[in-house]
């Protein structure tokens, strides 16, 4: 069994590290090194990475940015062949010192740091090249996301850095680490969005949480919201339109379709209740569960007061599928430049991305609802094959999309796909009102170690990689772990 470190607080120091880290860059800056940042293709890596490549560039430094889905071996064989003096791995790299040191330690005549917030094993704790959360006590599921320690390591290099407070935030809502009361921030988070909103870059207010709720139509707005997974109306637009049409609500004015943000607080509270009327008359859920809805749709809205009224930047939830979108379907760079300041071309690409990312989600959701075969669901853990059907890189937004169905309640969802090279990949997420004391980061590293694969995440989201060969110990493993848990 591999060892963790809990949230206990720890003596090792947060300044004394940034301060080591800082160093070590701003060196290499001057010494005209080639720095090479590795960052996950998710919005919080696109965020983290571009963060710090931000700061590195505006100090002078030579910087190239390179997404990868996962840190395996091939990975670190193919960087470390390039020419460059230190990496700096962003949103990865917990529990892989060994090795990343194999492949591009300093035996070879390169540098490396990583930046990250999973669960750290006990042995990498004392290594000054790993700026973690859980090193200071920080719980890196809840309180700070890679976007938040990227933030506070260009903050380190030059506090004029200070701006790049707002896109952190950006980082925390897609990581879903906004998970205080009403979907506030917590910790670290919270320090570095007052910041940002301090310098009057962000606005924080209680609201109804639609996607897209500065820039689309409000019925469009419900239909794209997909957390949480409302049958009927998610990805319905025609459903939702007649659904608040007949509640006698303004939608057009003046020949435009309003917004959720142009509507006032009582048209709001009605869309809340028509919501949940619809949710308690529909043959799934109970009434319980149309509470959940409801409690899922209203929380704190973060505002990005610089981006333009009307872009999909100006809600950081909105920016985050933005860069996702751009991340799952591997054009990462578009999401990299829009993050770096690109507000023309790659924007309007960026938009475009978005509509390919969710007709392409549909058709994943779709088929494994109409195949009912690709589903295994006991009641406390659904296996979802996604073989033949999801890429290796949509498989964490598939699975963060069925977490928030009513139809995966309470369950722990483990999702599994073939990768290019012939592997497994998972994503496991827990659903809506799942009570199992279960650590999803820690059992997929659990679970994966003894696979000789790899695995890692957050408490309620996490992911493995193993050879084909292992699948059916891998799947044992994790049932094993589910079940012991729900048992306790």
């Amino acid at each position: 069994m591999i060892d963790f470190i809990s949230n206990t607080g720890d003596d090792i120091n947060m300044d004394s590290s940034l301060q080591k880290l800082s160093s070590r860059i701003l060196d290499a800056i001057s010494a005209r090194k080639r720095i090479m940042v590795i960052t996950h293709s998710d919005a919080d890596g696109l965020v983290s990475g571009s963060i710090i490549a931000k700061a590195i560039i505006r100090k002078g430094g030579r910087c190239l940015v390179r997404v990868v889905s996962d840190l395996n071996p091939n990975v670190l064989r193919k960087v470390a062949g390039e020419d460059h003096d230190l990496y700096i791995i962003t949103d990865m790299g917990a529990g892989l010192a060994g090795v990343i040191d194999e492949h591009i330690g300093k035996g070879k005549g390169k540098d490396w740091m990583v930046i990250d917030h999973h669960q750290l094993p006990e042995e990498e704790m004392g290594d000054d090249r790993i700026f973690n959360a859980w090193k200071f006590g920080i719980d890196g599921g809840m309180e700070a996301c890679a976007g938040t320690l990227a933030y506070k390591v260009a903050h380190a290099l030059d506090e004029s850095n200070k701006d790049l407070s707002a896109l952190a935030v950006v980082a925390m809502v897609a990581d879903r680490q906004d998970q205080g009361e009403r979907k506030s921030l917590l910790g670290l988070n919270a320090d570095v969005a007052d910041t940002a909103r301090e310098l009057g870059l962000l606005s924080i207010d209680l609201d109804l949480m639609l996607v897209g709720r500065e820039t689309r139509a409000v019925h469009e707005a419900l239909a794209y919201t997909s957390y949480p997974y409302i049958d009927g109306l998610t990805w319905n637009v025609d459903s939702c339109y007649s659904l608040l049409n007949s509640t006698g609500l303004r939608l057009k004015d003046d020949g435009r379709w309003r917004t959720l943000a142009e509507m006032s607080s009582e048209e709001k509270s009605k869309i809340v209740e028509t919501i949940a009327m619809f949710a308690s008359s529909s043959s799934a859920p109970s009434s319980k569960d149309a509470n959940t809805i409801v409690d899922e749709l209203i929380g704190y809205v973060y505002t990005l007061l610089r981006e333009d009224k009307r872009s999909m930047l100006r809600d950081a939830r909105e920016f985050s599928i933005m860069l996702n979108a751009c991340a799952r379907i591997r054009r990462s760079g578009v999401g990299i430049a829009i993050c770096m300041g690109d507000r023309n071309s790659m924007l309007m690409e960026g938009e475009m991305i978005v509509n390919e990312y969710r007709r392409t989600l549909r058709g994943y959701i779709s088929t494994i609802m109409g195949e009912r075969w690709r589903v295994v669901d006991d009641g406390m853990l659904a296996m979802v094959n996604g073989d033949n059907l999801i890429a290796q890189d949509m498989l964490g937004a598939v699975s963060s999309l069925l977490s928030g169905s009513q139809a995966f309640q309470g369950r722990v969802i483990v999702v599994r796909t073939r990768t290019d090279d012939g592997m497994y990949k998972f994503s496991c997420r827990k659903g809506l009102n799942c009570s199992i004391d279960v650590n999803l980061g820690l059992l997929m590293r659990e679970c994966s170690s003894r696979c000789n694969g790899v695995g890692g995440g957050h408490s309620a989201a996490a992911g493995a990689r193993i050879s084909a060969d292992m699948l059916d110990e891998f799947m044992r493993c994790v049932k094993e772990g589910v079940y012991s848990k729900s048992s306790a």
